[in-house]
């Protein structure tokens, strides 16, 4: 059985859900669209824990009674409410698993759409296309989950790889799971402008960053200085005679951005600042990791994009993450974008760490 304070946190909860009901029946709740819109939202994320908990508490009622018929005279009596019982208890104990999941303090993030940046690291132009490969690999993951995966910024290189890219994944759940996938990744392979045939280690770093909105960051136009400059593609010729890329400056942060796949420079001008909003909420949500943090006197294991997370080795056709010593040998169905096995796992530790917090 639930320890008592996890109980009562749960009562609490159970007890939100139907006063939430009661709320969205009343009409100046119904007349006032964003009241409204809010309390809907809270009320369907509680409804499984309602139930659940209901569900759960019906179950405990059972195993009582069954424990009762186990004082019953009557052998038979008491050989079924023995099977009955240990069916119940094994029931409770599934039920009591989901909901310690409840209790776990959930990501704000999590529900976001998510600003992708992929960087080469180390190792030239192997790098660049390893990058590549990286962006393919979560194209096909997105499109596996049903999102809507789009470029919104892209520096290519000559053989088709990418010193930077900025994608936008939209979609339910998207940064829920794409959010364990920031830091450096090392691919070991034989590049294609290898004529040795000897074995290359090169990197790439992945930011993962919850897409923000006006309402997350504040930014002041006057701190913002905006330029604009001709296109250029490749190898760095120009690839059109107007001036549509747009370069943004966040003149207290030194943030720069720069946009210019599209063909307008309005447009270029939405994407840019859209990555913009994104990045500021970034930086200033991990400043106050890092105060959070000398307050504490101790770092936490936060997967800073620094950090080595995952290995891919071609000879060995193996994928490795580093932060759970877990090593499958299916690169090519990994880089295909067949990462639920390996999301799933990052989940799972996560969660286990955080249900040790919320039963302290």
């Amino acid at each position: 059985m639930l320890k008592r304070e996890l109980l009562d946190k749960l009562e609490k909860l159970s007890q939100r859900y139907k006063h939430l009901e009661e709320e969205l029946s009343k009409p100046e709740v119904i007349k006032d669209v964003k009241r409204y819109r809010e309390l809907s939202k809270e009320h369907k994320e509680l409804a499984e824990v309602h139930e659940t908990f209901r569900e759960y508490k019906k179950v405990l009622k059972e195993i009582s009674d069954a424990k009762e018929l186990l004082k019953s005279p009557e052998p038979e009596i008491r050989e079924l409410a023995q099977e009955e019982l240990e069916n119940l208890q094994e029931k409770a104990k599934r039920l009591e698993e989901r909901l310690k999941v409840f209790l776990v303090p959930k990501d704000p993030n999590d529900s976001k759409n998510v600003i992708l940046e992929i960087r080469a690291g180390a190792g030239g132009e192997e790098a660049a296309l390893f990058a590549a490969d990286l962006l393919r690999m979560y194209q096909k993951y997105a499109e596996d989950k049903g999102w809507n995966f789009s470029i919104l910024s892209a520096n290519r290189t000559g053989l088709g790889g990418f010193k930077e890219v900025i994608a936008l994944v939209e979609g339910e759940g998207a940064y829920s799971r794409l959010k364990y996938e920031s830091g450096v990744h090392r691919v070991q392979r034989i590049p294609v402008t290898e004529s040795g045939g000897r074995i290359h280690t090169s990197t790439a770093t992945v930011a993962v960053l919850p897409e923000a909105d006006e309402a997350d960051v504040e930014i002041n136009p006057q701190d913002l200085r905006i330029e604009t400059f001709r296109a250029s593609g490749a190898g760095g010729q120009y690839v059109n005679t107007t001036e549509t890329a747009v370069r943004i400056t966040h003149i207290p942060t030194g943030i720069v951005v720069t946009c210019q796949d599209e063909r307008s420079q309005f447009q270029n001008k939405q994407k840019a600042l859209r990555i913009l909003y994104a990045k500021l909420k970034d930086y200033y949500e991990r400043k106050k990791m890092e105060e959070i943090a000398k307050e504490r006197k101790e770092q936490v294991g936060t997967g800073e994009r620094s950090e080595k997370i995952r290995t891919y080795n071609f000879p060995q056709n193996r994928v490795t993450d580093h932060r759970i010593n877990l090593t499958l040998y299916k690169l090519q169905d990994i880089l295909d974008g067949k990462l639920d096995e390996i999301i799933d796992a990052l989940r799972a530790r996560e969660l286990e760490e955080r249900l040790k917090l919320a039963e302290t």
